[in-house]
């Protein structure tokens, strides 16, 4: 069974990066199933309900998301009746008087398979939400690996500790950790002790010739002037996407081999 995570779609580039390279990746890595991070991919920043029809019309078979998902407000409702396709962080709070839209884990049957895909957001330098690691605990006491399941974690954090220690903490109770949000893919790809596949960061899907996605020149500007200076998501044509593709034992749900996948124009 193979399994291909692909990072952080930004704007119209990512999808338009995502088009060209998704073909070479089923070559490649000929996957059963596909995620991919949809928090930037309408306009740099959000989601909207057509950009996210968009991306299961190329493939995508579950969207995960993190703290940009709340940009566009014809999403909530979406969020709720596309529950089972895209999914937002768990560990946001919720009360009876007040509930957040949407929900932050599915479950995908195909035949005798069943996917669990879970997204949560770490804390540091990002929200003040729940804490990750207590909401994978409880949902960890529902759900187990083998016997054909596998679970599938998107790990939306700022920080490489957080989202190392999230590793750790989980190896051995989910197939895979991927780290999103910081779109720069890290090298860093293992299986940990206990039969997790892990990385830092799958990166992101877009134009390679900017900073994290966005034009090169206005984000030096930022820094050299500390003026806040509007961002502009760049239509560079160096297109490129990163993820990881995890090969999994399905009576063990647990990770035998983890690859980066990297296609950019300029190498290929």
């Amino acid at each position: 069974m193979k399994i291909v995570f692909l990072g952080d779609i930004i704007s119209k580039a990512g999808r338009r990066a995502l088009h060209k390279y998704l073909p070479q990746i089923r070559s490649k890595c000929n996957p059963d199933f596909i995620i991919a991070n949809g928090e930037n991919a309408a306009g740099g920043i959000g989601l909207t309900p057509d950009v996210a029809e968009e991306l299961f019309i190329m493939g995508v078979d579950v969207l995960t998301s993190g703290n940009h998902i709340w940009k566009y407000k014809e999403l909530y409702n979406y969020l709720d009746s596309k529950s089972d396709k895209v999914i937002r962080p768990l560990n946001y709070p919720n009360s009876e008087q007040f509930r957040v839209p949407g929900v932050g884990y599915t479950v995908v049957k195909r035949g005798e398979y069943e996917f669990i895909v879970v997204n949560i957001m770490g804390r540091t330098f990002v929200h003040t939400i729940d804490c990750p690691f207590k909401a994978m605990d409880n949902l960890l006491s529902k759900f187990s690996l083998g016997n054909n399941r596998m679970i599938l974690v998107d790990f939306h954090a700022e920080t490489t500790s957080e989202k190392e220690a999230m590793g750790w903490f989980l190896d051995g109770r989910v197939t895979a950790m991927f780290g999103t949000h910081t779109h720069v893919q890290t090298s860093d790809e293992r299986i940990l002790h206990k039969g997790t596949a892990y990385i830092t960061d799958a990166g992101m899907c877009g134009p390679m010739d900017t900073v994290i996605g966005v034009d090169r020149d206005i984000i030096i500007q930022r820094f050299i002037t500390q003026l806040p200076v509007a961002f502009k998501f760049s239509d560079e044509t160096n297109l490129g996407v990163n993820g990881a593709c995890v090969e999994v034992d399905t009576m063990t749900g647990k990770a035998i081999k983890i690859e980066r996948i990297l296609f950019r124009d300029d190498l290929n």
